[in-house]
């Protein structure tokens, strides 16, 4: 069959190397590697299941994986090229760019990265099959449901993947196609290098404990806050007796009938037997319940709602503080994956090419110290003047490109070189050489010339 215009492992020699190669299931359908089967020892028996869909239904699941996929779909993807210097700076090429901007026909550039990273979350694996041109160039990347996709490995250690029919992505069939045509980015692979676990496999339970809670008060409000109880009787009570007041107080007492004045007679008592949500601490288990998820995601409490936020620390640290704990791990192999999921790993005529996402629609600063900081750096000689402008979404001055720099200020070699001539021993200046006496016969003329008249020499 075909899969975007590719043969894919149907033809004769290829359906022989597939035997040959006796590809083995990797995916843990048999081991549990995938689905939460068990939370912990003995749950199955005490009928505790961790259902993944019902999972993600619980406020603090949902909100991290939204959370942290939103977060990373804003980041703007930018094809960057290293210069002799080692500098990354961004840069467009007709091969790569349009896939970063639109990677396939149904999904723009958020989108895609938002629908991988939920992928990758909620499911431990985002897989992502590649279209390629008649230049092998590829041209469009189409994430795949996880549940349809099986990775497999052959005696030889080469690894292929069998894909399940996806209409979105042009499989009609079942197809395994090699690893080359796949990215595949994965988390937290505890038991297996090719399969991934989602971080729902630690809080799984937790996550259900906070549903349950949440149920039982969903119930214990619509039947009027009020718990549930029995009715007693000082004497013996027969069967029938009892299975008729039972019917009646069902029905007049419960229900939309809920709240309504009931007579008893013959010493019928009502008393609750359930406890009410104070008395059970609700509202702490499903704090703690959420505490537990967010633990489990790496995310600050405070970032969906839980708990107050802290004060002894400014929005930007905060953001760090959240950045570095959580996101850039998934930043970081985002970027890995779709460098080699495009051939970008290896220089491409003589250059070297990356893709980097860009962190200043995260890491954003309020107006007052982003100008500060921009300022400085210019005073610094950190940043030219058109650099900060660029920052700020400013056009471009002319002679804003160069560096500027203060004439006071001097180079280290310079004042270097300025303190080894000030440390040298003084020298005292050569002896002037004595003046020339005046002549004996101009002097003796001098005194000899004739006085002028009544004037004599003393």
């Amino acid at each position: 069959m075909e899969i975007f215009g590719i043969q894919i492992g149907r033809k004769p020699h290829e359906i022989a190397r597939e035997k040959a190669l006796s590809l083995s299931s990797v995916d843990g359908r048999d081991g549990g590697w995938l689905t939460v089967y068990e939370s912990f020892a003995g749950a199955w028996q005490q009928d505790v299941a961790v259902d993944q869909v019902q999972v993600m239904s619980f406020y603090a699941v949902f909100s991290c994986i939204t959370l942290i996929a939103n977060d990373i779909g804003k980041l703007r993807a930018k094809l960057v090229e290293q210069d002799a210097n080692g500098i990354w700076t961004e840069t467009t090429n007709p091969a790569f760019t349009p896939v970063l901007r639109k990677p396939n026909r149904y999904q723009n550039h958020i989108q895609f990265r938002e629908n991988w990273m939920c992928s990758k979350l909620s499911r431990g694996n985002a897989y992502a099959l590649k279209q390629r041109d008649s230049r092998r160039v590829v041209t469009g990347l189409y994430l795949l449901d996880p549940s349809r996709v099986t990775p497999l490995v052959a005696p030889d250690g080469s690894v292929y993947y069998q894909l399940g029919d996806d209409n979105l992505a042009n499989i009609d069939a079942v197809a395994i196609v090699p690893a080359s045509e796949i990215i595949h980015d994965r988390m937290n692979c505890l038991f297996h290098p090719l399969v991934g676990l989602s971080p729902i496999y630690a809080c799984g339970l937790a996550a259900t404990q906070g549903l349950a809670a949440q149920k039982n008060s969903a119930r214990f409000f619509t039947n009027m806050s009020r718990p549930s109880g029995v009715l007693t009787a000082p004497g013996t009570v027969t069967q029938d007796t009892a299975d008729r007041l039972k019917a009646k107080w069902e029905l007049n007492y419960t229900g939309e009938n809920f709240g309504k004045v009931a007579v008893l007679g013959d010493g019928l008592k009502y008393e609750r037997i359930s406890v009410t949500a104070v008395e059970s601490q609700m509202l702490e288990q499903l704090k703690w319940t959420a505490e537990v998820v967010c633990s489990c995601f790496h995310v600050p409490p405070f970032k969906i709602g839980i708990g107050q936020m802290p004060t002894y620390q400014n929005a930007e640290i905060l953001n760090q503080i959240y950045y570095s704990d959580c996101l850039q791990s998934l930043i970081e192999q985002f970027e890995a994956c779709m460098d080699e999921g495009l051939g970008l790993d290896t220089p491409i005529n003589g250059r070297m090419l990356g893709v980097e996402l860009d962190l200043d629609g995260l890491l954003r600063m309020d107006t007052a110290t982003k100008i500060k900081t921009l300022s400085e750096g210019i005073k610094g000689a950190v940043l030219s003047p058109n650099e900060a402008r660029k920052r700020i979404d400013l056009k471009p001055l002319p002679g804003g490109d160069s560096v500027f720099m203060q004439q006071q200020n001097w180079s280290l070699e310079q004042l270097d070189k300025r303190d080894i001539i000030n440390d040298k021993p003084a020298v005292a200046p050569p002896p002037a050489e004595p003046e020339a006496e005046p002549e004996v016969d101009k002097l003796l003329d001098i005194l000899n010339r004739k006085a002028p008249e009544g004037l004599t020499h003393v």
